[in-house]
């Protein structure tokens, strides 16, 4: 089965993108938070299968392999992302919508979003499966939000643009495909990628750091990442709702949003605008392709 071309799925995706732009507020914060948390289960399962690996190469690529669980999840059943809907600004170039639907849905998404993962945080700690080797996940996640409460804003911040560069690039190449196998090759390999480049998502951090809040107040898991890290009372104490905030999320959310609007829609825009919407032969070959679809269903087959 041909898979479509450029053209094609950022026409697609600009549709999609209308549809989001005018999506009542409930049906946008209920989509946001199932995506947000699938994120987050996509985020502790990685966690769980990479925490008691030394190796960093081995570490890292095990938990690519296995945190597109979450994208998977959203493509599949449903979710709407903050970071691929930083792509919705191409409706706006192409004038589907406004300015103002465009940050209005991403608003919505955003905060649900966290509330999605900050679900997941707290379901997965109560859970009991921090326990992992003798408590040695809860001890991983601790650090995990401890590195990432301390990070620098200009490194933060162009993390953000190269993740969401492959975040952006697999909605689009799941787009392309056409069969639930295809969907999946899409997304995988950038996601794989950009987990494995340690880029940094403001949703997945929407769950990391809160995960390695609610984690600290364990004291199996606090003396754990005191023993197995290093890390002193002052360093896990400066895991709060205030340092995830404006020490993580505005850096990394910044450049997530850089990479969506303006290095990935912002040159799709001017490649294709000649071409998407207003390009009569272009049209007429997607109505053929939507018509021998039909027909093929049907046990037809039309020719072109």
């Amino acid at each position: 089965m041909r898979p479509k071309t450029p053209p094609e799925y950022v026409e697609a995706y600009v549709n999609t993108s209308v549809i989001k732009a005018t999506l009542p507020v409930y049906k946008l914060i209920i989509l946001g938070i199932m995506a947000g948390a699938f994120v987050a289960i996509g985020a502790a399962s990685a966690s769980a299968a990479a925490h008691g690996i030394d190796n960093v190469g081995i570490a890292k690529s095990l938990a690519g392999i296995v945190f597109p669980i979450g994208m998977m999840m959203i493509v599949f059943i449903g979710g709407e992302l903050f970071t691929g809907d930083t792509m919705m600004l191409m409706g706006v170039f192409h004038k589907r919508f406004s300015y103002l639907k465009y940050f209005r849905t991403l608003a919505f998404v955003y905060i649900s979003n966290m509330i999605g993962a900050i679900i997941v945080a707290f379901l997965v700690v109560y859970s009991g499966q921090l326990k992992y080797s003798s408590g040695g996940l809860g001890a991983y996640t601790i650090k995990v939000a401890v590195d990432k409460v301390n990070g620098e804003f200009v490194s933060l911040f162009f993390s953000g643009i190269l993740c969401n560069v492959l975040v952006c690039v697999a909605v689009l190449m799941s787009m392309a495909a056409k069969d639930a196998a295809g969907k999946v090759f899409g997304f995988l390999f950038p996601i794989f990628a950009f987990v494995i480049g340690g880029y940094e998502h403001c949703v997945a951090n929407m769950y990391f750091i809160p995960a390695g809040f609610l984690a600290a107040k364990n004291p199996v898991y606090y003396e754990k990442a005191m023993e197995l890290y290093g890390l002193t009372a002052e360093q896990i104490g400066e895991i709060s709702f205030s340092t995830m905030l404006f020490q993580n999320l505005l850096p990394v959310t910044l450049g997530n949003m850089v990479a969506g609007m303006f290095l990935i829609s912002l040159p799709l825009y001017v490649l294709y605008k000649d071409v998407i919407f207003r390009n009569p032969t272009h049209r007429e070959y997607l109505q053929t392709e939507k018509e021998n679809a039909v027909m093929k269903a049907m046990g037809h087959e039309k020719h072109k």
